[in-house]
């Protein structure tokens, strides 16, 4: 427990965390870039049936474009085109009378296919494989299917890195998600695709949920605010990045590509990334944690600070009295504590990751060009980040969290009562909404990291992460609820959100404490340890 002061000595959050932030970020701003990139690559255009089956050498060829689909496209109730019918025969008297009643009709579903507008997106999975009409759940499927294999992936990389360190299962990390992804764009079937994008999800998960602890780790007490909120504008400024290679490159398969590249970057600088000295000395490996802490100390300039730092001192200063136990997940719930931390985190991480995504991945549901709406809640969460740093220095990580989660789901309740003619009144609401899930998204990463132990940290982030997915892999097809009652899909949106903030007042408050190393230091009642570090104030944990 008293690695914290080594640390302090040290410099909790100088040069060298700065560099490992920065080094990380590089594969970070991949994340959203994946996470976000069915709003452009499973975009639904505009189509209607292709009417080259009712030619056959007629007159039809003679019409105007407008002309044609007036005779061999049905018009529905709000004007627009029918989607997925045509008339079985040319209709040629609505030139003469639009207004004819055309309900006795007989249409037929599309036998020759789609015609796509293409002027925004030149492909994408929908045009590729007609995922439209009885079709269309196979599009919001492949988002569910990348978000299952993000859910495998949290749990197998946590127990992995917990097990084998946090710096090799990195390594692990970008180079499986860049060769799923890349075999992903070469994809010549829609199986084919949906089990790439699976792999790539489970091969991702290991970038997620590793730098995030890798990051706080390295930080001290007085530092870890900093280093998990403002570190993660790395997402924000991918999710900018996705824009606008989004706007410049409409072809799917070059997307995806053009996203993945970074990760080539990140594979060469790997080498400079330092293993997690918490991790090792937990782990009861001083030799390797002595060499990191003097690594840091001199990019720091601290060295004379810890002259009389051995590996033998560290060993004793961190109080390690079974080292050689290899732990599991299993052990989160072996103990009380460890099980209430476990159950409310699942519940508060499942509410928040729900409705994050299901506000983001329906960037088109606004009425406004998808690249625009995308934009917009990109740059709100960068005010959403500074304003949450300040907040919890102030007032804590659980009220904080608390108040994310249900103000967004006070945004959805209001949208729900907001006429859809209004949409300037709805947009911003829903960017406010988008902006309270991200800060509620940033908050929840670095409170979780600070409330499991070190020796099972990544297990509890690899298990939280899963559960969150699991409400991610949901939020897509939750969308298609609207065919049962149109606000359907946003009362259970709002619902989840406001029931996860309420669990979240069950959760321990971890403003300015040491982060636990051992589940004993879980186990142990809170109020027998008092800590002080400069400029902080005693603080009971």
């Amino acid at each position: 427990m008293k690695f914290d002061k080594v640390l302090s000595k040290i410099n909790g959050f100088g040069k060298f965390q700065i560099a490992l932030m920065l080094v990380q970020g590089i594969s970070r701003i991949t994340l959203p870039c994946h996470f976000l990139m069915n709003n452009f690559i499973a975009v639904v255009p505009t189509h209607h049936c292709d009417l080259s089956s009712l030619e056959d050498g007629g007159p039809l060829g003679n019409l105007t474009q407008e002309q044609r689909l007036a005779v061999g496209v049905p018009v529905r109730g709000d004007g627009k085109l029918e989607t997925c019918g045509m008339y079985s025969e040319p209709q040629y008297q609505l030139l003469l009378s639009p207004s004819n009643v055309t309900d006795h009709i007989p249409t037929v579903p599309c036998p020759s296919g789609w015609v796509y507008d293409n002027s925004t997106f030149q492909t994408t999975l929908v045009t590729e494989w007609d995922l439209v009409c009885s079709r269309k759940g196979l599009d919001k499927a492949t988002a569910t299917i990348f978000f299952i294999g993000v859910m495998f992936g949290a749990p197998t990389f946590g127990f992995l890195s917990d097990r084998f360190g946090r710096r090799r299962m990195l390594l692990v990390s970008y180079l499986a998600t860049m060769f799923f992804a890349m075999v992903s764009s070469f994809s010549r079937t829609y199986l084919m695709f949906v089990i790439m994008r699976f792999l790539t999800g489970v091969a991702i998960a290991g970038i997620s949920i590793i730098s995030v602890v890798l990051n706080v780790e390295w930080c001290g007490v007085e530092n870890r605010t900093f280093a998990g909120v403002i570190g993660s504008i790395d997402w924000t400024i991918g999710s900018m990045i996705l824009c606008g290679v989004a706007y410049f490159i409409n072809e799917w398969r070059v997307l995806i590509v053009a996203v993945t590249s970074p990760l080539i970057l990140s594979v060469i600088t790997w080498w400079w990334i330092p293993e997690s000295a918490r991790w090792l000395l937990a782990n009861g490996r001083a030799e390797e944690a002595h060499y990191y802490i003097m690594k840091c100390a001199k990019i720091n300039n601290r060295v004379n600070c810890v002259a009389d730092v051995t590996p033998k001192s560290l060993l004793e200063s961190a109080g390690i009295e079974n080292e050689m136990k290899k732990y599991t997940i299993l052990d989160l719930v072996k103990t009380p504590n460890m099980r209430k931390l476990v159950i409310c985190s699942g519940v508060l991480w499942f509410g928040v990751a729900f409705t994050y995504y299901g506000i983001s991945l329906n960037v088109t549901g606004f009425g406004l060009n998808p690249h625009l709406t995308q934009l917009v809640f990109s740059c709100t969460e960068l005010p959403g980040k500074v304003i949450v740093y300040f907040s919890l220095n102030v007032v804590g990580r659980r009220p904080c969290q608390m108040a994310a989660i249900i103000l967004t789901g006070v945004c959805i309740f209001i949208n729900i009562f907001v006429p859809n003619d209004l949409w300037i009144i709805r947009t911003v609401v829903a960017v406010c909404g988008k902006g309270l899930a991200e800060a509620a998204f940033t908050i929840m990463f670095l409170f979780t990291a600070e409330f499991f132990p070190t020796v099972v940290r990544q297990n509890g982030i690899g298990y939280t992460s899963f559960v969150a997915r699991l409400g991610v892999s949901i939020a897509p097809l939750i969308i298609l609820l609207d065919d049962v009652w149109r606000l359907l899909p946003q009362v259970i949106y709002g619902a989840v959100a406001v029931v996860a903030g309420l669990v979240a007042s069950k959760l321990p408050e971890t403003q300015n404490t040491r982060m636990p190393e051992f589940i004993e230091d879980v186990e142990e009642p809170r109020s027998t340890k008092v800590i002080q570090f400069k400029d902080v104030s005693p603080t009971v944990i």
